[in-house]
């Protein structure tokens, strides 16, 4: 009988394939399921890095803030979600790229309707493509929530949401990714490292510089004290998390299954991660005389960030050089920023702004002339025989699109700062977020043993 069923079984799973396409689709139609299942499974990781955010932020930060930073990441990304399929998608992609105006924001494709199946000519359907361009906008926002880490109103984290993802991440991205006239000068940015990563970082700066520091971080002669992350071992699962998600951030930019040029994405993209690393925990060690764990975790997220703008279009030398320098560049970027008195919780100005400004400027370095032509936009770096015009091109991306950034969010948030107020009371502050913004700690038992200092 068993026999019989096994033979019953192999005999159905032989016929499967012909089942399976009884309906005889084309190459083509083949093609774009496949593409969209690649997308998918893009979007899906990328989306999932927000479980990353939450174990980093919350990892780095005191157990008091615990439960607020994972409330407030899930609020904001459905917030975010919305808002961006109302305008976000529109003033990214939406209009023609011929006309005038489009050039600098996108007009269209607001309240975006992407139909049930892909539309004749497609690659894959818009379905799969928005989820996965929502994905990005998510990440650049939970970057920028680095510069509000334990300080800021709730509140202000739903007006910023509105701005940020409707107007203040699209118009850059548009810029550089929706045809807009960075793209038409030749800016290279493959999956964010200016579009995603510099763009979050600099909200989170002018966060930053409008809440000021935290209590007790700086004494009165400008030293700064060290206040401690309550789970380092949350904080090295966030890394590892994130690295996992960044095949679909970087691979996943491909959109396309095609040659299989995204294993080659990936390749880059492992690379210029495990370099960061190395050269993080090594430069701290040298400096410090201490192995620093935390250098290690920010350097390989520098890494990532690095490599990300050039992932499809340097050779893997050169992934692992942008790697190495970023490791570097991290540690001291972070040195920096306390010295000059600011309280970056989770380092995010130089894990994704230093970082995004490295990588966005080493594609105008490495970039190869066979890549370039393979991805099909741009020219070859400094190094590569291109001379200087993609280096500049690649310093007019950053200088431009930072400033739009810090400009456009500092005016959102010292508005909000006036209106309704940015910070919570210091009484609010000592006790927790968790308590004062949500009424309930996430640790509750072992923050009613040891009182609301820690």
């Amino acid at each position: 009988m068993v026999k019989k069923s096994l033979i019953a079984l192999g005999a159905l799973l032989l016929m499967f394939p012909t089942m399976a396409f009884a309906d005889d689709p084309t190459a083509g139609q083949l093609n774009v399921g496949l593409n969209a299942l690649w997308v998918m499974l893009a979007g899906i990781l990328v989306l999932l890095m927000q479980g990353g955010f939450i174990l980093l932020e919350a990892g780095s930060t005191r157990m008091k803030n615990a439960g607020h930073v994972a409330g407030k990441t899930i609020f904001t990304l459905g917030l975010a979600s919305i808002v961006y399929w109302a305008v976000g998608y529109g003033f990214t992609f939406g209009g023609d790229a011929s006309e005038s105006l489009n050039k600098f924001i996108g007009l269209g494709n607001f309240f975006f309707d992407p139909g049930h199946a892909a539309a004749e000519g497609d690659s894959y359907p818009s379905s799969v493509f928005f989820i996965f361009q929502l994905a990005f906008a998510a990440v650049s926002l939970s970057i920028a929530w680095g510069g509000f880490a334990e300080r800021a109103k709730l509140s202000a984290y739903l007006i910023f949401t509105l701005f940020f993802v409707s107007v203040i991440y699209p118009v850059v991205a548009h810029w550089i990714w929706g045809g807009g006239w960075l793209a038409k000068d030749g800016a290279q940015d493959f999956a964010g490292s200016t579009v995603v990563h510099l763009t979050g970082a600099i909200g989170a700066l002018a966060a930053t510089i409008l809440l000021k520091p935290r209590i007790g971080k700086f004494n009165k002669d400008g030293s700064a004290n060290e206040i401690l992350g309550h789970n380092q071992v949350f904080t090295a699962l966030a890394v590892l998390i994130l690295w996992v998600g960044w095949f679909g951030f970087n691979a996943g930019s491909t959109v396309a299954i095609g040659d299989g040029f995204f294993g080659f994405v990936a390749f880059n993209t492992q690379l210029g991660a495990a370099a960061g690393a190395v050269a993080a925990l090594l430069i701290s060690w040298l400096v410090n005389g201490k192995a620093d764990i935390t250098a290690m975790l920010n350097g390989a997220l520098a890494g990532l960030v690095a490599i990300t703008a050039s992932c499809a279009f340097v050779d893997p030398w050169a992934a692992v050089v942008i790697g190495l320098v970023a490791g570097v560049l991290v540690f001291f970027s972070a040195k920096f920023f306390e010295k000059i008195k600011v309280d970056d919780p989770i380092f995010a100005l130089s894990v994704h702004g230093a970082a995004g400004v490295w990588g966005t400027l080493a594609n105008g370095l490495f970039a190869t002339e066979e890549l370039s032509g393979k991805v099909g936009i741009g020219k070859a770096g400094l190094f590569e025989g291109g001379g200087w015009g993609q280096l500049w091109v690649q310093a007019e991306s950053v200088i431009v699109c930072g400033a739009f950034a810090f400009a456009a969010s500092f005016i959102v948030l010292w508005v909000v700062k006036q209106v309704i107020g940015f910070r919570v009371t210091e009484e609010q502050e000592i006790i927790g977020l968790d308590l004062s913004e949500h009424g309930n700690y996430g640790y509750p038992e072992q923050m009613k043993k040891a009182g609301t200092s820690v």
